[in-house]
């Protein structure tokens, strides 16, 4: 089958940063489903590993969580899906990637595609979806009963990246909280309005005094998305006591100590800890991405694609890291086909 892999950690402006090659079919076993794949998209989870996980000496290391498909087989113990099914997930970070026309990938973090979205549309989604969803509802705990969360607010930071883009969504289409969305660019600040945000504030400016420029109250919950470690300070300052914050990145160097005095409560946000540790609850993945699913196919959501680089091969991937690489991208890239 044909699959996109590399060798060696390398800086994605090298030739064989990402590399074509064929490897043999894998054949589902346990509860893996074997699927089809027909889209994928790419996530700055794709780009840290490429650079920081050197493959074994002569093995090819296929990148890419994002996905939809065809199931084509299902493993002995599997019984969620059947040959045929339309699917979509995002993997497990233990496993071969996505970038492949095969896939084996376990059926409890695997959900049905929405019918109303092409491949490509939904590609955009799942790995964004199941962080959002996770980070809203099961770090931060807000409520999706509107009325308990009224007068409440939520601060997501990079709002226009591709987990900001579904978190808006989701916190205003499912819960009564005002939503503040940062962004820097004209262009990005429209997209963030577009998804629901009731705010936009400008991240390359300190985020604290935003917030008051607005005339806005000290914030409930904040989604701090990327650059974290520069932006602590001031949120530490804006959050309100008692209140909430999560972070996905990966800062060096955070002060944790500024958030004692207000009792804030840290939190942070991993889509693939369920799959990692085969937690107890790891079919919440399969659930939650059924929810999503009817979410979009009832027009509560909308995909966050943002630009197609066309079919599945090294040379558009690479061109896909690197825009990733630059923090200019806007929604989701997605490929499709090889």
């Amino acid at each position: 089958m044909k699959a996109v892999a590399y060798r060696a950690s390398l800086p994605i402006d090298h030739a064989d940063a990402l590399i074509d090659v064929e490897l043999p079919a894998p054949v589902a076993t346990g509860r893996d489903l074997l699927v089809e794949i027909k889209a994928v998209s790419v996530n700055p989870v794709d780009t840290k590993i490429r650079f920081n996980v050197a493959p074994g000496e002569g093995e090819n290391k296929v990148l890419g969580w994002d996905a939809t498909g065809i199931v084509r087989a299902v493993g002995p113990d599997a019984s969620l899906f059947k040959p045929g099914d339309e699917v979509w997930y995002a993997g497990a970070l233990g496993r071969p990637g996505t970038n492949a026309e095969l896939h084996l990938v376990d059926e409890r973090i695997v959900g049905h595609k929405p019918s109303k979205l092409s491949f490509a549309e939904a590609a955009a989604l799942p790995l964004t979806a199941i962080t959002a969803w996770e980070l809203l509802f099961d770090r931060l705990g807000a409520s999706r009963d509107k009325a308990r969360e009224a007068g409440k607010s939520l601060l997501v930071t990079g709002a226009a990246g591709g987990v900001g883009s579904i978190l808006v969504q989701l916190a205003r289409q499912l819960t009564g909280l005002t939503v503040i969305g940062t962004a820097s660019r004209p262009e990005t600040a429209e997209w963030v309005k577009s998804l629901g945000a009731h705010h936009v504030i400008d991240h390359s400016k300190p985020l604290d005094e935003e917030i008051r420029r607005l005339g806005l109250p000290p914030v409930n919950y904040i989604a701090s998305l990327n650059e974290s470690e520069q932006h602590f300070a001031a949120l530490a300052e804006l959050v309100a006591p008692q209140g909430k914050l999560a972070l996905i990145d990966d800062p060096a160097h955070i002060d944790v100590r500024l958030l004692k005095r207000k009792s804030v409560s840290l939190h942070w946000e991993f889509m693939f800890t369920r799959s990692m540790f085969e937690t107890e609850d790891m079919a919440q993945q399969h659930a939650l991405l059924n929810d999503v699913s009817r979410l979009v196919d009832s027009g509560v959501l909308k995909t966050t694609l943002g630009e197609r680089f066309g079919a599945i091969n090294a040379a558009n991937l690479k061109r896909a890291h690197a825009l990733l690489e630059s923090n200019r991208a806007r929604g989701k890239i997605v490929l499709e086909g090889f």
